[in-house]
Protein backbone atom coordinates (compact mmCIF):
# COMPACT_ATOMS: atom_id res chain seq x y z
CA UNK A 1 0.00 0.00 0.00
CA UNK A 2 2.89 2.45 0.96
CA UNK A 3 4.56 1.52 -2.64
CA UNK A 4 1.36 2.36 -4.27
CA UNK A 5 0.84 5.67 -2.44
CA UNK A 6 4.54 6.76 -2.94
CA UNK A 7 3.97 5.58 -7.19
CA UNK A 8 0.82 8.28 -7.31
CA UNK A 9 2.88 10.98 -5.79
CA UNK A 10 5.58 11.19 -8.02
CA UNK A 11 3.45 10.36 -11.12
CA UNK A 12 1.39 13.44 -9.87
CA UNK A 13 4.29 15.46 -9.03
CA UNK A 14 5.84 14.75 -12.34
CA UNK A 15 2.83 15.02 -14.89
CA UNK A 16 -0.30 16.41 -13.71
CA UNK A 17 1.28 19.54 -11.97
CA UNK A 18 3.86 19.62 -14.86
CA UNK A 19 6.38 22.08 -13.43
CA UNK A 20 9.15 21.86 -15.78
CA UNK A 21 11.44 24.37 -14.02
CA UNK A 22 13.90 21.84 -11.74
CA UNK A 23 17.16 20.50 -12.79
CA UNK A 24 18.30 17.14 -13.46
CA UNK A 25 20.53 15.85 -10.17
CA UNK A 26 23.87 13.58 -10.99
CA UNK A 27 26.12 12.59 -8.04
CA UNK A 28 29.49 12.96 -10.60
CA UNK A 29 28.74 16.92 -11.21
CA UNK A 30 32.54 17.50 -10.37
CA UNK A 31 33.99 16.03 -13.38
CA UNK A 32 31.76 18.35 -15.67
CA UNK A 33 29.90 21.07 -14.76
CA UNK A 34 29.37 22.41 -17.81
CA UNK A 35 25.47 21.52 -17.31
CA UNK A 36 25.33 23.97 -14.45
CA UNK A 37 27.47 26.18 -15.24
CA UNK A 38 28.49 27.53 -18.87
CA UNK A 39 31.24 29.27 -17.81
CA UNK A 40 32.87 25.73 -17.42
CA UNK A 41 32.62 25.57 -21.27
CA UNK A 42 36.20 25.46 -22.80
CA UNK A 43 38.33 25.46 -19.17
CA UNK A 44 39.52 21.65 -19.88
CA UNK A 45 42.29 23.82 -22.86
CA UNK A 46 41.20 20.95 -24.90
CA UNK A 47 38.19 19.51 -26.60
CA UNK A 48 36.39 16.95 -23.93
CA UNK A 49 33.32 14.94 -24.79
CA UNK A 50 31.08 13.28 -21.40
CA UNK A 51 28.41 11.23 -21.40
CA UNK A 52 26.80 10.62 -17.82
CA UNK A 53 23.68 8.00 -17.33
CA UNK A 54 21.99 7.94 -14.38
CA UNK A 55 19.35 4.83 -13.10
CA UNK A 56 17.69 6.68 -9.84
CA UNK A 57 16.12 4.14 -7.34
CA UNK A 58 16.69 1.02 -9.15
CA UNK A 59 13.71 -1.44 -9.32
CA UNK A 60 11.03 1.80 -8.37
CA UNK A 61 8.55 2.33 -11.26
CA UNK A 62 8.50 4.90 -12.77
CA UNK A 63 11.89 6.33 -11.70
CA UNK A 64 13.50 9.08 -12.54
CA UNK A 65 16.21 7.73 -16.19
CA UNK A 66 18.94 10.87 -17.17
CA UNK A 67 21.19 10.80 -19.92
CA UNK A 68 23.54 13.69 -20.58
CA UNK A 69 25.79 14.49 -22.99
CA UNK A 70 28.62 17.48 -23.52
CA UNK A 71 31.02 18.36 -26.12
CA UNK A 72 33.25 21.38 -25.40
CA UNK A 73 36.45 22.90 -25.91
CA UNK A 74 38.32 26.14 -26.33
CA UNK A 75 38.72 28.64 -29.09
CA UNK A 76 40.74 31.93 -30.33
CA UNK A 77 44.06 30.97 -28.10
CA UNK A 78 42.40 29.67 -25.38
CA UNK A 79 40.30 33.01 -24.71
CA UNK A 80 36.62 31.67 -25.45
CA UNK A 81 34.77 28.36 -25.29
CA UNK A 82 31.63 26.84 -27.07
CA UNK A 83 29.92 23.68 -26.55
CA UNK A 84 26.81 22.09 -26.74
CA UNK A 85 24.84 19.82 -24.13
CA UNK A 86 22.12 17.09 -24.69
CA UNK A 87 19.85 15.84 -21.78
CA UNK A 88 16.74 13.37 -21.70
CA UNK A 89 14.87 12.76 -18.88
CA UNK A 90 12.12 10.09 -17.82
CA UNK A 91 9.86 10.50 -14.76
CA UNK A 92 7.13 8.29 -14.76
CA UNK A 93 5.15 9.24 -17.56
CA UNK A 94 7.18 12.29 -18.44
CA UNK A 95 9.96 12.87 -20.91
CA UNK A 96 11.45 15.95 -21.24
CA UNK A 97 15.41 16.48 -24.11
CA UNK A 98 17.16 20.09 -23.06
CA UNK A 99 19.12 21.16 -25.58
CA UNK A 100 21.94 23.68 -25.56
CA UNK A 101 24.52 25.95 -26.68
CA UNK A 102 27.34 27.46 -24.32
CA UNK A 103 30.05 30.31 -24.80
CA UNK A 104 32.47 31.35 -22.43
CA UNK A 105 34.76 34.22 -22.76
CA UNK A 106 38.02 33.66 -19.76
CA UNK A 107 40.18 36.49 -18.63
CA UNK A 108 43.82 35.55 -17.04
CA UNK A 109 43.49 36.85 -13.84
CA UNK A 110 47.01 35.94 -12.40
CA UNK A 111 49.84 33.65 -13.25
CA UNK A 112 47.76 30.22 -12.70
CA UNK A 113 44.91 31.67 -12.31
CA UNK A 114 41.67 32.61 -15.45
CA UNK A 115 38.65 34.31 -14.48
CA UNK A 116 35.33 33.18 -17.01
CA UNK A 117 32.88 34.30 -17.93
CA UNK A 118 29.64 31.96 -19.66
CA UNK A 119 26.00 32.10 -21.32
CA UNK A 120 24.10 29.28 -22.29
CA UNK A 121 20.66 29.13 -24.26
CA UNK A 122 18.52 26.36 -25.74
CA UNK A 123 15.44 24.86 -26.05
CA UNK A 124 13.29 22.60 -23.48
CA UNK A 125 10.70 20.06 -25.27
CA UNK A 126 8.30 17.37 -23.00
CA UNK A 127 5.50 15.42 -23.32
CA UNK A 128 3.21 14.14 -20.68
CA UNK A 129 2.00 10.34 -21.47
CA UNK A 130 -0.72 10.55 -19.70
CA UNK A 131 -2.94 8.32 -21.97
CA UNK A 132 -1.21 5.77 -20.12
CA UNK A 133 -2.08 6.27 -16.63
CA UNK A 134 -5.08 4.41 -14.91
CA UNK A 135 -7.61 6.68 -13.88
CA UNK A 136 -9.40 5.92 -10.65
CA UNK A 137 -12.64 7.51 -12.83
CA UNK A 138 -13.72 7.00 -16.33
CA UNK A 139 -13.81 9.90 -18.63
CA UNK A 140 -11.26 11.85 -16.85
CA UNK A 141 -10.04 14.13 -19.28
CA UNK A 142 -7.17 15.26 -17.84
CA UNK A 143 -5.74 11.74 -18.33
CA UNK A 144 -7.63 10.63 -21.10
CA UNK A 145 -4.85 12.30 -23.66
CA UNK A 146 -1.06 12.70 -23.98
CA UNK A 147 -0.18 16.27 -23.63
CA UNK A 148 1.22 18.15 -26.76
CA UNK A 149 4.72 18.04 -27.40
CA UNK A 150 6.16 21.36 -26.29
CA UNK A 151 8.40 23.41 -26.68
CA UNK A 152 10.14 26.27 -24.89
CA UNK A 153 12.57 28.52 -24.82
CA UNK A 154 15.59 29.05 -22.13
CA UNK A 155 18.90 30.64 -20.94
CA UNK A 156 21.22 30.74 -17.98
CA UNK A 157 24.88 32.51 -17.09
CA UNK A 158 27.41 31.91 -14.83
CA UNK A 159 31.28 32.73 -13.41
CA UNK A 160 33.71 30.54 -13.05
CA UNK A 161 37.53 30.68 -11.52
CA UNK A 162 39.93 28.22 -12.00
CA UNK A 163 43.80 27.46 -11.66
CA UNK A 164 45.01 24.11 -11.87
CA UNK A 165 44.38 22.96 -8.42
CA UNK A 166 41.86 25.26 -7.68
CA UNK A 167 38.07 26.19 -8.61
CA UNK A 168 34.99 28.00 -8.01
CA UNK A 169 32.22 28.66 -9.30
CA UNK A 170 28.16 30.60 -9.20
CA UNK A 171 25.30 30.20 -11.93
CA UNK A 172 22.19 30.29 -12.56
CA UNK A 173 21.52 27.46 -15.32
CA UNK A 174 17.57 27.93 -16.56
CA UNK A 175 16.42 31.30 -15.95
CA UNK A 176 12.71 31.27 -17.55
CA UNK A 177 10.47 28.94 -15.45
CA UNK A 178 8.38 27.17 -17.84
CA UNK A 179 5.19 26.08 -16.06
CA UNK A 180 2.28 23.61 -17.67
CA UNK A 181 -0.81 23.10 -16.18
CA UNK A 182 -4.85 22.03 -17.08
CA UNK A 183 -7.28 24.40 -17.18
CA UNK A 184 -10.43 23.50 -15.08
CA UNK A 185 -12.15 22.89 -18.88
CA UNK A 186 -9.18 20.10 -19.02
CA UNK A 187 -7.10 22.45 -22.07
CA UNK A 188 -3.35 22.08 -21.60
CA UNK A 189 -1.64 25.28 -21.29
CA UNK A 190 2.27 26.28 -21.20
CA UNK A 191 3.40 29.70 -18.90
CA UNK A 192 6.98 30.65 -19.92
CA UNK A 193 8.11 33.79 -17.58
CA UNK A 194 11.00 35.32 -16.45
CA UNK A 195 10.56 34.76 -12.59
CA UNK A 196 13.99 35.83 -10.40
CA UNK A 197 12.01 34.29 -7.34
CA UNK A 198 12.37 30.62 -9.14
CA UNK A 199 15.96 30.86 -9.63
CA UNK A 200 18.00 28.22 -9.10
CA UNK A 201 21.49 29.47 -7.64
CA UNK A 202 24.57 27.11 -7.70
CA UNK A 203 27.93 27.87 -6.17
CA UNK A 204 30.54 25.22 -6.53
CA UNK A 205 33.92 25.18 -5.44
CA UNK A 206 36.92 22.44 -5.29
CA UNK A 207 40.77 21.92 -4.08
CA UNK A 208 43.35 19.02 -5.00
CA UNK A 209 46.07 18.92 -2.46
CA UNK A 210 49.39 16.85 -3.12
CA UNK A 211 49.78 14.06 0.44
CA UNK A 212 52.88 12.62 -1.79
CA UNK A 213 53.92 11.85 -5.28
CA UNK A 214 51.40 8.79 -5.49
CA UNK A 215 48.46 10.24 -3.56
CA UNK A 216 46.07 13.49 -4.48
CA UNK A 217 43.43 14.13 -2.20
CA UNK A 218 39.83 16.47 -4.04
CA UNK A 219 36.99 17.72 -1.98
CA UNK A 220 34.89 19.43 -3.44
CA UNK A 221 31.35 21.11 -2.46
CA UNK A 222 28.14 22.48 -4.69
CA UNK A 223 25.41 24.59 -2.72
CA UNK A 224 21.83 25.13 -4.93
CA UNK A 225 19.46 27.50 -3.45
CA UNK A 226 16.65 28.42 -4.01
CA UNK A 227 13.94 31.11 -3.25
CA UNK A 228 11.60 29.31 -0.34
CA UNK A 229 12.85 26.26 -0.09
CA UNK A 230 15.30 24.77 1.92
CA UNK A 231 18.90 24.70 1.50
CA UNK A 232 20.54 21.85 -0.68
CA UNK A 233 23.99 20.63 -0.27
CA UNK A 234 26.41 18.35 -1.78
CA UNK A 235 30.07 17.72 -0.37
CA UNK A 236 32.26 15.05 -1.70
CA UNK A 237 36.30 13.77 -1.20
CA UNK A 238 38.13 11.80 -3.66
CA UNK A 239 41.36 10.63 -3.53
CA UNK A 240 43.40 10.16 -7.15
CA UNK A 241 45.81 7.01 -6.42
CA UNK A 242 48.83 7.00 -8.88
CA UNK A 243 47.30 8.98 -11.32
CA UNK A 244 45.05 5.78 -12.40
CA UNK A 245 42.03 4.89 -9.69
CA UNK A 246 39.83 7.34 -8.50
CA UNK A 247 37.82 6.42 -4.59
CA UNK A 248 35.86 8.68 -3.29
CA UNK A 249 32.31 9.20 -1.04
CA UNK A 250 29.53 12.17 -1.42
CA UNK A 251 27.00 12.98 0.96
CA UNK A 252 23.97 15.02 -0.21
CA UNK A 253 21.39 16.93 2.06
CA UNK A 254 19.13 14.98 3.93
CA UNK A 255 19.08 12.76 0.95
CA UNK A 256 22.18 10.37 -0.26
CA UNK A 257 25.20 9.25 0.70
CA UNK A 258 27.35 7.48 -2.33
CA UNK A 259 30.64 5.62 -3.45
CA UNK A 260 32.61 6.72 -5.95
CA UNK A 261 34.92 4.42 -7.96
CA UNK A 262 36.82 5.62 -11.17
CA UNK A 263 39.19 4.20 -13.37
CA UNK A 264 42.12 7.02 -15.22
CA UNK A 265 42.30 4.59 -18.62
CA UNK A 266 45.04 7.21 -19.91
CA UNK A 267 45.50 10.50 -18.76
CA UNK A 268 42.46 11.65 -21.52
CA UNK A 269 40.19 8.64 -20.63
CA UNK A 270 38.37 8.40 -17.40
CA UNK A 271 35.02 5.99 -16.24
CA UNK A 272 33.55 6.36 -13.72
CA UNK A 273 30.66 4.75 -11.58
CA UNK A 274 28.80 5.80 -8.33
CA UNK A 275 26.39 4.10 -5.84
CA UNK A 276 23.80 6.54 -3.91
CA UNK A 277 22.11 5.09 -0.83
CA UNK A 278 19.18 6.67 -0.16
CA UNK A 279 18.47 8.39 3.52
CA UNK A 280 15.04 8.33 2.82
CA UNK A 281 11.77 5.47 3.63
CA UNK A 282 12.49 5.08 -0.48
CA UNK A 283 15.31 2.97 0.07
CA UNK A 284 13.42 0.63 1.47
CA UNK A 285 11.52 0.02 -2.01
CA UNK A 286 14.35 0.52 -4.23
CA UNK A 287 17.78 -0.67 -4.74
CA UNK A 288 19.72 2.61 -4.74
CA UNK A 289 20.75 4.95 -7.84
CA UNK A 290 23.52 4.06 -10.46
CA UNK A 291 25.44 6.29 -12.21
CA UNK A 292 28.26 5.84 -14.80
CA UNK A 293 30.29 8.66 -16.83
CA UNK A 294 32.74 8.05 -19.36
CA UNK A 295 35.02 11.21 -20.33
CA UNK A 296 37.30 11.47 -22.80
CA UNK A 297 39.80 14.50 -23.61
CA UNK A 298 41.64 15.39 -27.12
CA UNK A 299 44.70 16.54 -26.57
CA UNK A 300 46.03 18.71 -29.40
CA UNK A 301 48.74 17.86 -31.61
CA UNK A 302 50.87 20.72 -29.88
CA UNK A 303 49.50 19.80 -26.29
CA UNK A 304 49.71 16.34 -25.44
CA UNK A 305 47.87 15.51 -22.29
CA UNK A 306 50.22 13.92 -19.92
CA UNK A 307 48.37 13.99 -16.63
CA UNK A 308 44.80 13.73 -15.39
CA UNK A 309 42.60 16.70 -15.39
CA UNK A 310 41.22 17.22 -12.12
CA UNK A 311 38.13 19.30 -12.97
Amino acid sequence: MKKSILIIVITLFSTIVAKAQYDAMFTQYMFNEMYINPAYTGSKEAMAVNLTHRQQWVNFPGRPITTSFTLHGPIANDKMGVGISVLNEQIGKLNRNLLYLNYAYRVKVSEKGKLSFGIMGGIHNQVNKLSELKATESGDIQVSQNTPSIITPNFGAGIYYYTNKFYAGISIPRMLDDSYIFSTTGEFQKNTKFNVSKFHYYLTVGNVFDINEDLKIKPQAMVKMVQNAPLQYDVNVNLLIKNKIWAGVSYRSSADISAIVGLQVTPQFLVNYSYDYALTKIQKYSQGSHEITLGYLFSYKQRKVVTPRYF
